[in-house]
């Protein structure tokens, strides 16, 4: 009935029209440009895909076999791997895939603990225990907001896991994987990073380079510092020709059918933008959360890790349970346009997600928007309003509106006019 279309299409509007007067801060979101949700709108998003390049299911996908093919391509240039699967819907997605190829009830796995900032899907409630698999997890500095490195050592030789996880949702600081590597060897593990956060600063390589420091398997969702669809990737060197086709089937059919080809496409735009633009992108993502972190503890807010420069990516974690709560600040921040999330801190038990210790903010999107690290100190202001002055969110909320006037283009991106003035070079399919 066109009452519901008439609500539905309503809501989407309020939904848009809200977000573009507040601060989004979530730390594993950002905007796709233009040019990429014009693929999300193709016809492509109404056709089936199933199978790989050349050898299809469907008839009908010339164009999405050149497409795919050419996304590809552009994945393996930029992360310089020479395997890139880019048919998963998410970054969890990605992993399931992993997951399929490598892991079972027979496996043994470590990982970083949910509470230490681990992403569910590396949880035994999460894809690793949907295989069948509890995982161990590695001791923990809190101090330091990383992996105890003697700890992990001692864990690694005592296990002798088939599968190693780094990789965090609260992903301040690179895993010391360098210090790790002779234990892997030693182990003989596969290596698996999931860099979901992350993996536009690995591509821009603002972050490290796992692929060079022992890591055997990359996964990540591409919708974080990376800024394109929702959409995931596994990216490897595969060691023979048995282990891609068990990374290739682990996909599919492991676990998906048809991969949503117009969010391939989109992926494809966002990889040719992130070649032009990313590293300056990145760069400024760093600055832009080193600055953050720096005007919050400024202003009286526990952000963790000031004596490390409180960051070396988009994330900030910062404690507030002396102001109320991660749940209740989240919510009140929330009514004043400042959109972020609670979050677990090391010291939290995972029962306390309702109410956990901590906040999370992201810095890529607001630098998607143009800000830089002078509007960064406006943006504390904002936050500090809130969380420790308790100033009615309403108020707040029009301050808020009133900043983000001034940012409403995005940015590190080619916008519709330049795509035929110089850079669709990047962009041609080629059989």
């Amino acid at each position: 009935m066109r009452k519901h279309t008439d609500f539905i299409r309503n809501q989407s509007r309020k939904h848009t029209e809200w977000f573009s007067k507040s601060l989004p801060m979530i730390a594993s979101e950002n905007i796709i440009s233009p040019l990429a949700r014009e693929m999300m709108l193709s016809d492509f998003q109404d056709k089936y895909a199933e199978g790989t390049v050349g050898n299809r299911y469907y008839e009908g996908n010339r164009y999405v076999d050149n497409v795919e093919r050419r996304v590809k391509k552009l994945t393996r240039d930029i992360f310089g791997v020479n395997y890139a699967d880019v048919r998963p819907l998410s970054g969890t997605n990605a992993n399931q895939a992993v997951l399929m190829a490598f892991g079972g009830p027979n496996k043994k796995i470590t990982a970083p603990d949910v509470s230490d900032g681990a992403h569910i899907s590396s949880a035994k409630f999460g894809s690793v225990g949907f295989r069948g698999m509890e995982p161990k997890t590695y001791p923990f500095d809190v101090d330091e907001m990383n992996l105890d490195i003697e700890g992990t050592k001692n864990l690694l030789r005592k296990e002798k896991p088939d599968i190693a996880l780094f990789g965090r949702s609260v992903f301040l600081f690179p895993p010391p994987l360098d210090e790790l590597k002779d234990v892997f060897e030693e182990v003989g593990c596969n290596v698996w990073y999931d860099g979901a956060h992350v993996l536009g600063l690995i591509a821009a390589g603002k972050f490290q380079k796992p692929m060079d420091e022992g890591v055997d398997i990359l996964t990540g969702s591409t919708h974080k510092t990376l800024p394109g669809p929702q959409k995931g990737v596994v990216l490897a060197n595969p060691a023979s020709e048995e282990e891609k086709e068990r990374l290739s089937a682990g996909v599919f059919p492991g676990v998906l059918s048809n991969h949503h080809m117009h969010s391939v496409a989109a992926l494809g735009i966002t990889l040719a933008e992130q070649k032009k633009f990313g590293e300056e992108y990145a760069e400024q993502i760093v600055k832009n959360a080193k600055a953050l972190g720096q005007a919050l503890y400024e202003r009286g807010i526990d952000v963790l890790c000031e004596h490390k420069g409180f960051t070396e990516s988009h994330t900030l974690a910062v404690d507030v349970q002396e102001h109320g709560g991660g749940g209740t600040l989240a919510e009140a921040l929330e009514e004043a346009n400042i959109i972020a999330n609670k979050n677990l801190m090391p010291w939290d038990d995972v029962e306390s997600a309702k109410e956990p210790s901590g906040l999370r903010f992201g810095s890529q999107a607001l630098t998607r928007l143009g800000m830089k690290e002078g509007h960064m100190d406006e943006v504390a202001e904002l936050i500090k309003k809130v969380v420790v002055d308790k100033e009615d969110p309403k108020s707040v909320k029009r301050d808020v509106e009133e900043l983000r006037k001034n940012f409403q283009n995005i940015h590190f991106c080619f916008s519709k006019g330049e795509r035929t003035y110089g850079h669709t070079e990047l962009l041609k399919t080629t059989e």
